[in-house]
């Protein structure tokens, strides 16, 4: 087996093969220790903004130990984060820019095997972006989720209840003092969202793809077994370099399919639309926005976790977690895809697994489900040509057949200073549109979940019809629209919506529709201006002048292969440097 990272270590041309050596010595790694042996980069992504990677600090260690004894040499490397909690005004936009640095410091490295140290929202699928650009020998390890916690007897879990208490605050059902409380009681240890948020989904799909060891997307991060699963990632990884089972022969177009389908089982968060989009594009694999609905239809809700649900990420794991719900989903999958361990996915999965009580009140079966209505909604019309989408497992069942009124908000600012003035013409039936939050506008956060007003909390309204531009996290829930496209800084029809103007939304036909006709958007689009760039320099600009939009995955246009054919890793031309 020639390495790659011989290149470096045991080149013919004497005077490089001294330099590269003699900088490992000044770092204390004795050539005798890895010339010949595959040498995994094991890239960290943790910070001290970033609680939900946090455990990486210490998790590292046992990767190190598991590639030692498995006869590899490990690197650590650090990444930039994507703190989701701190990252202003959009941390999608710095996926990318994640997605980059994995990618060019593999490619541009001695390294024959890597390992992803990954969990908040988009550590994981940025870094399966760069490793599907380079194309070598790749795994992710999770950092875990983080614990319940608990607030006047209740557990809470942080995110969806942190919405549902939101609106209770804004109400008057909650006292400032109780506020201050649930604070500090409903988030008290490290790790991602204890709910089927973005993090558990994106692990969710990495396992799946077989980029992460089959059973470990969804350990916590407090137990012991993390530790293991840290050990184990760091001895398979070694393996795959041996075998060259690289992220191509893993994340197939079937695999991204089986992917699709698993999120509706899971009622997966919105988010994992743009994000399964822009690493299949990776590998030129193009995943049209209506392949969501289509490969979906008929798959039910087989998880009862929030936001979709009521029980937390730990029941989930001791119900049996991801590998329970795929072997239940296996029927409807291709099973011929392969895992990370180098079998198909039919003999990973199908194996029998222990019996736990009380399992099935959280994992249900396909004949059995918790909801019959799952998946992602994709919704088209006047209003969204080129698309939009809802998660149909966290609608009110009543809104999902919806004509109203639209309120309409220019922009983030507006919505804010507005959204709980008494004097907002609104009432429980209107359309909250919120526009100008696009990818192109704003990095496209997550403020789609726009807040019910304070003068419905107040009479007990705790859903209604919201549509957007922006995305929402996957912790959230409602009648939320999301992802309209064209965006509204680009000339999409939502830029032209007025306050009063109809609206009707229909889940079961797919449709999003301004009740107005085309001479009156077209009357209105000729007198649209386009507005002024928020960003004059740097990666934001960058970001804005190449990033695709919402259905297309929001990766720059610069980073994505135009087909399968293109997508062909370059190694680097090893001289000095």
């Amino acid at each position: 087996m020639k390495l790659r990272s011989s290149e470096w270590f045991e080149n013919d041309n004497a005077e490089l093969t001294f330099q590269h050596r003699s900088a490992m010595r000044a770092m204390g790694h004795n050539p005798e220790s890895f010339v010949g042996k595959p040498i995994i980069g094991i890239f960290n992504a943790w910070n001290d903004f970033n609680s939900c990677n946090y455990p990486h600090k210490e998790l590292v260690e046992h990767v190190k130990r598991g590639v030692l004894l498995a006869g590899g040499y490990p690197i650590e490397m650090h990444t930039i984060s994507t703190p989701a909690d701190f990252m202003k005004p959009s941390d999608l936009m710095y996926r990318n820019l994640l997605s980059m640095d994995i990618e060019e410091s593999i490619r541009s490295q001695p390294i024959d095997g890597v390992v992803l140290l990954c969990e908040c929202d988009k550590t994981v699928p940025g870094q399966l972006m760069g490793a599907a650009s380079c194309d070598l020998p790749t795994l992710q390890l999770a950092a875990g989720h983080r614990s319940s916690g608990s607030f006047r007897g209740k557990t809470v879990n942080y995110g969806t209840d942190l919405w549902k208490y939101s609106d209770d605050y804004k109400a008057g059902l909650l006292s400032h003092d109780d506020w201050k409380e649930l604070e500090q009681s409903i988030s008290c240890s490290l790790g991602g969202c204890p709910v089927m948020g973005t993090a558990s989904t994106m692990k969710s799909m990495s396992e799946m793809l077989g980029m992460m060891l089959p059973g470990t997307s969804s350990i916590p991060a407090t137990h012991a077994s993390r530790k293991m699963a840290a050990e184990s990632t760091g001895k398979r990884i070694v393996q795959m370099v041996k075998d060259h089972l690289t992220p191509s022969k893993l994340m197939t177009e079937s695999a991204f399919h089986n992917a699709i389908k698993l999120l509706a089982a899971i009622g997966g968060s919105t988010n994992a639309a743009i994000h399964l989009t822009a690493i299949a594009g990776r590998f030129g694999i193009r995943i049209p926005i209506e392949r969501y609905e289509e490969l979906t239809e008929g798959i039910p809700l087989m998880v009862n976790l929030q936001p979709s649900g009521t029980h937390s990420m730990d029941d989930f794991f001791q119900a049996g977690g991801l590998q329970r719900v795929i072997r239940n989903l296996l029927p409807v999958l291709d099973s011929d895809c392969l895992s990370c361990t180098g079998e198909t996915i039919a003999r990973t999965y199908g194996r029998e697994l222990p019996r736990f009580q009380g399992e099935e009140e959280v994992i249900a079966t396909l004949e059995a489900p918790f909801k019959e209505q799952s998946g992602l909604a994709v919704l088209k019309g006047n209003l969204a040509p080129q698309g939009a989408v809802i998660k149909k497992s966290a609608v009110s069942p009543e809104l999902f057949k919806h004509r109203g009124q639209a309120v309409v908000f220019n922009d983030y600012a507006d919505m804010l200073e507005r959204i709980d003035r008494d004097d907002l013409d609104v009432t429980p039936d209107s359309v909250l549109i919120l526009r100008n939050c696009g990818p192109i506008a704003m990095g496209m956060p997550e403020w789609g979940q726009v807040p019910i007003p304070q003068k419905l909390l107040k009479q007990g309204v705790r859903d209604m019809v919201r549509i957007s531009d922006a995305r929402m996290s996957g912790t959230s829930y409602g009648a939320v629209i999301l992802h309209v496209a064209p965006e509204a800084a680009i000339g999409g029809p939502l830029a032209i919506v007025q306050d009063g103007d109809w609206i009707t939304t229909d889940l079961e036909h797919s449709t999003l529709q301004l009740e107005l006709p085309d001479e009156e958007i077209a009357s209105r689009m000729a007198v649209w201006t386009k507005p002024e760039p928020q960003h004059k320099r740097g990666y934001p600009r960058l970001f804005a002048e190449h990033a695709l939009q919402a259905p297309e995955g929001c990766d720059l246009d610069i980073l994505r292969p135009n087909s399968k054919e293109e997508a062909v890793f370059v190694p680097p031309v090893v001289g000095r440097g």
